[in-house]
């Protein structure tokens, strides 16, 4: 089944000196409303908090390295369950 023409097209390139752009208002209003969810907002408070402990994140990439890093999976199953019950009772908003 043939879907399109075989032979490439040739793309031509735009002419920018011939476009120019449309003048702007001297005071444009905003077009739109946003609002931020509660978790967008939870995550933009969280960029300010100094809490990444470097000194933590060297030890696990060094036990890593070593070989001796263990996982515990019922632990990341445990927090698995647990994240997806609270997404799942969110309201939406």
């Amino acid at each position: 089944m043939k879907i399109g023409p075989l032979e490439p097209k040739t793309i031509a390139a735009p002419a920018t000196a011939e476009r120019k752009a449309a003048p702007q208002p001297a005071s444009a209003e905003p077009s739109a409303q946003v609002k931020l969810s509660n978790a967008a907002q939870g995550l933009q408070a969280a960029e300010g908090d100094p809490t990444f402990d470097t000194a933590k994140v060297e030890r696990i990439a060094q036990a890593i390295r070593d070989g001796q890093f263990k996982v515990n999976p019922e632990a990341i199953a445990d927090k698995l369950i647990v994240n997806a019950q609270e997404l799942l009772s969110r309201k939406p908003s």
